[in-house]
């Protein structure tokens, strides 16, 4: 069986720890332990993508990672941290919902190979239970059903889909729901056969292409046409404009509504949780007497019930209840709990107001490494850079800046037009506008410098690169 992880999505009802170029799926707050959080720090961090991989380990025998290029590096990243490694990359240019992401993966596999689609942003702390849902859903995709997962609702929840089930036979689905208003939701609570949909999916790839391109045959016929035009250098890279021309679908509407080859398996005991808001979020971590989330840096006078996330700042609370407080440097994110849904409208404001606050954080990750800013005034930006061993920048140059260089720890490379030379700690090297330049680390140790951008304009878009091994625009 093969584990399709979706890796799409930009998280933002996170916002700020979740952003566009790191989004939920890759941040680390969760320990080993179920309740185990980073504000611990008493067992290495890891993400919900981390978690993924390791429960579906044990039950799959490949993974097969679909992600855009930049969540591509992440993932590659965050699973040689495990020693764990994927056989199967897909890359989508742009996100076209589900349907097209798990057609494109199975149109790679063999029609007969069982695959176990998950999210990568969720989380399931009861592994055993899980096993048991994953073996069931196993057994009937075996005998080409389509096989979704429903979750006991424990509230009335109106920010997800609902499955609703058979009364007599619990695995017949008679319907999918839309996500409903307070009062039907709460109307599906008490029936006692409707599920939240968990978005996880079990069945053979070639019965699932089947149903696609008799249900959604538009569907089925640009993925196809976009996969054969794939290029599969080490990974299958769909093209742009293909990708385009797919239209836009989920799973859901594409298929699982419309398909009499649907089961679901109820997963009433597996802990779930989409961790979809802060609120969502406050459930999962440890708290302290007084309920307020476990944090080093948290200073609490007679405050309660609060979720407070920070990166660096102390921050001090004062007869204060109920509040979600998220600091991470750039950004300062103060809600009352259980109004965390608004955040996506913050990240909406920070997009119309021509911001990279949704987009990035002061520290990036690259495929070299990353690069964290120290400051940021008009005129000019002060970076430090990390190159890991063996990795380099592009070749490139700048229309609107020069750069200065100094190296602070390990040995950089750096060639600068038709010259290349050594760079050791405390030496330093000039880049002038316009000239083309690259930075590499031969050595066996990190390179850390700094660097400071000078001129009129220092926007990460001003980059043109001649020569890239990363294959990135």
């Amino acid at each position: 069986m093969t584990n399709i992880i979706l890796c799409g999505g930009s998280g933002t009802r996170l916002w700020p720890i979740s952003r566009t170029l790191m989004p939920k799926q890759f941040v680390k707050l969760f320990g080993d332990t179920p309740g185990q959080s980073l504000l611990q720090r008493n067992s290495p961090p890891k993400s919900l993508f981390q978690l993924t991989v390791e429960r579906n380990i044990p039950l799959c025998s490949e993974q097969f990672i679909v992600s855009n290029a930049e969540q591509y590096f992440l993932a590659l990243d965050q699973l040689g941290e495990m020693n764990a490694q994927s056989n199967h990359y897909l890359l989508e240019p742009v996100g076209r919902n589900t349907a097209p992401a798990i057609a494109l993966a199975c149109m790679a596999l063999d029609p007969e190979e069982i695959v176990l689609v998950t999210p990568s942003d969720h989380l399931i702390k009861n592994q055993q239970s899980y096993a048991q849902a994953v073996e069931r859903a196993k057994e009937l995709a075996s005998q080409d059903y389509l096989v979704t997962f429903g979750i006991t609702p424990a509230f009335a929840e109106t920010g997800f889909g609902y499955i609703e089930a058979d009364k007599e036979n619990g695995e017949e689905v008679v319907s999918f729901k839309e996500k409903p208003d307070f009062n039907t939701a709460t109307q599906y609570l008490n029936a006692g056969n409707y599920y939240w949909n968990s978005g996880m999916f079990c069945f053979k790839a070639g019965v699932f292409l089947e149903e696609l391109r008799e249900l959604s045959p538009q569907v089925f016929e640009t993925c196809a046409v976009a996969f054969k035009n794939a290029t599969t250098n080490g990974m299958i890279r769909i093209a742009h404009d293909d990708m385009l021309y797919i239209p836009e679908d989920s799973i859901d509407y594409a298929v699982m509504e419309k398909s009499n080859r649907v089961k679901v398996v109820v997963a009433s005991d597996i802990e779930w949780s989409d961790v979809g808001s802060f609120d969502a979020l406050y459930e999962e971590l440890p708290k302290d007497a007084n309920g307020n989330t476990v944090c080093d840096k948290h200073i609490s006078i007679d405050s309660k019930n609060n979720l407070v996330l920070c990166e660096g700042r102390k921050i001090a609370t004062i007869d204060v209840e109920d509040l979600i407080i998220v600091d991470t440097g750039d950004a300062l994110l103060v809600s009352k709990k259980g109004s965390s849904q608004k955040v996506k409208n913050v990240v909406a404001e920070l997009k119309n107001r021509n911001t990279e606050l949704h987009n990035i954080h002061l520290t990036a990750h690259r495929p070299w490494g990353t690069y964290t800013i120290l400051e940021d005034t008009p005129g000019y930006k002060i970076k430090r850079i990390v190159v890991q061993p063996g990795k380099r920048l592009s070749l490139q140059k700048h229309f609107h800046r020069s750069e200065h260089w100094i190296v602070v720890s390990g040995t950089a490379t750096v060639t600068v037009g038709d010259q290349t030379q050594i760079i050791r700690p405390n030496e330093s090297t000039y880049i002038k506008m316009g000239e083309i330049h690259r930075l590499a680390n031969d050595g066996k140790i990190p390179v850390v410098l700094i660097e400071a951008q000078v001129g009129e304009y220092t926007g990460e878009d001003d980059i043109v690169r001649i020569s890239d091994e990363y294959n990135r625009a």
